[in-house]
């Protein structure tokens, strides 16, 4: 089902996924949560999205085929090399800015509630400042993030700090959460409305 012919793949993803295994880099997201993340791009037109870690740009290329053309996209990392490869095959796209920051520098600078979408692929807006990316999402809006069942590539430490996490985003009072046990395990939480 995660390569299942039934995804309709961004037109530069395979281009991208071929200059990510050039370049050694495995930390690109998978086909399952670029499908998801599509899918929920789609769901807020007019959206303003925030990705916090662009690696190669395959997770960015399927919020960009999912959004429309009032849509935006920011996406950060603080590694220039890899992000290069999403400015080279998605940055003529005027709804997207890569920028070569780190995602802390530019979570803490930014307004509360002024994001429809964040996907937070770095630890930084994940295990580390969770809560001021929490901070960022509009009411109706979106927070993913993924990489919470065992992968082979995970860095020492990773294993322990996900049930913790868990544990934590499920008992936000501000949130709905939903944890899937779909791609390399994903969490969707939604921003309440504001009560009455």
């Amino acid at each position: 089902m995660q390569e299942s012919p039934f995804f309709t793949p961004p037109a530069q993803l395979e281009a991208i996924k071929a200059r990510t295994a050039e370049l050694g880099f495995d930390m690109a997201s998978e086909r399952g949560i670029g499908n998801l993340l599509q899918v929920l791009a789609a769901a807020k037109p007019g959206g303003r999205f925030l990705e916090l870690g662009t690696g190669t740009g395959m997770a960015t290329s399927w919020i960009l085929s999912g959004m429309d053309e009032r849509s935006t996209l920011i996406s950060v990392d603080n590694d220039e090399e890899v992000q290069a490869v999403a400015h080279e095959f998605l940055g003529s796209d005027p709804r997207l800015k890569l920028l070569p920051l780190d995602a802390g520098q530019f979570i803490w600078r930014q307004p509360k509630k002024s994001f429809d979408l964040i996907f937070a692929d770095a630890m930084i807006g994940k295990f580390v400042a969770g809560d001021d990316a929490l901070a960022l999402v509009a009411p109706g809006g979106f927070y993913v993030i993924d990489d919470l069942l065992p992968q082979p590539n995970w860095p020492v430490g990773h294993a322990e700090q996900v049930p913790n996490l868990l544990y934590h985003l499920s008992s936000h009072p501000k949130f709905h959460m939903i944890p899937l046990a779909w791609s390399t395990g994903i969490a969707v939480l939604v921003r309440k409305p504001p009560a009455k």
